[in-house]
């Protein structure tokens, strides 16, 4: 796997468990779909993703989008 589709896998994942988190406990989880998707927005204008640093830490296979 490389850091690109980490960071698509990730996404995604915070997005899934906001919008299930909204429905069985409180709408102001939608916020943090908001965030992922503004994130996702400014990484794909600037190149930069926050979580980037952490999933080079671990050592994952730098893809091409995030150098």
């Amino acid at each position: 796997m490389t850091i690109d589709r980490a960071i698509l896998r990730f996404a995604g994942c915070v997005v899934l468990i906001s919008l299930l988190l909204s429905v069985i406990h409180t709408r102001h989880w939608l916020w943090l779909t908001a965030f992922a998707g503004a994130n996702l927005v400014q990484a794909s204008f600037t190149g930069f993703c926050p979580v980037v640093r952490v999933f080079k830490a671990m050592g994952i296979k730098p893809g091409r989008a995030f150098d």
